[in-house]
């Protein structure tokens, strides 16, 4: 009975005028002037960008927020405790994620009044939007970014020395910003690795001492790690750390 149908179904799609076709058809690209001399896109064009755009949001995550620093730094204290797998990384990833949307929340505010509502209610055109909605990432960038990092790439790149900070282009403020996220990242991963790596060395000794030196210290010491972890409240000091690195 469906083969039945579906047959139908081509046989009167075959048969039908060729104006039908043509009224299904859409203009791959249609450019309007607005009221004010400035060009306007079709939908199909906006919505073919905005696809596009998606497709790089896992690079935009990496490296125009806060995502970058918060998931070494969880990677390297769940490496100090020594669980391999505890938590995993899909715990990991999502605790990340959503701590980045907790920290760029403020943000994230001011591209939707000053970007997204204006041009969802027809005030600002495409290209205006974005540029509103660059501003606020370019700042928190710029305040998370450390001026040598930024000199450096000035300097790679051949460009004459940059006044304002609000001139920077973000083919050089992204790289600029990555590098110095990396390096906070791994700033505070040593502070963490620290506490663990004395309770390691105090077991490791004691099992010397005692003659057990085929008893791996790590076995011994994940433990006492956990414990000392979870009484410190940890995971509370280390999100609030994480979050106050991003606004000091």
């Amino acid at each position: 009975m469906i083969k039945l149908i579906f047959s139908c179904l081509i046989t009167a799609l075959l048969f039908l005028p060729e104006t039908v076709y043509a009224a299904v058809g859409v203009d791959a690209i249609t450019v309007t002037s607005n009221p004010k001399g400035g060009e306007t896109y079709t939908v199909t064009i906006q919505i073919l960008a905005l696809m596009t755009m998606l497709t790089l949001l896992p690079a935009l995550l990496l490296s125009m927020t806060s995502f970058t620093r918060i998931m070494i730094v969880l990677g390297l204290l769940r490496q100090a405790i020594g669980a391999a797998q505890a938590p995993s990384n899909q715990v990991l990833l999502g605790l990340s994620l959503f701590l980045t949307i907790f920290i760029m929340m403020p943000v994230l505010e001011k591209v939707n009044e000053t970007a997204v509502q204006p041009y969802m209610e027809e005030k600002i055109d495409a290209v205006t939007a974005l540029q509103n909605a660059s501003e606020p990432f370019k700042q928190f960038m710029l305040k998370q970014t450390r001026e040598t990092d930024l000199d450096t790439f000035v300097r790679i790149s051949g460009r004459e020395q940059i006044d304002k900070p609000e001139d920077v282009p973000f083919s050089l403020l992204v790289p600029a910003y990555v590098t110095s996220e990396l390096k906070t990242a791994f700033q505070i991963g040593f502070l963490i690795f620290l506490p663990f790596l004395v309770i390691d060395l105090v077991v490791a000794s004691v099992l010397m001492s005692m003659g057990m030196m085929m008893l791996s210290p790590m076995i011994v010491s994940l433990p006492f790690k956990i414990m000392l972890f979870v009484l410190a409240d940890g995971w509370t000091m280390v999100m609030e750390m994480l979050a106050a690195s991003f606004y000091v």
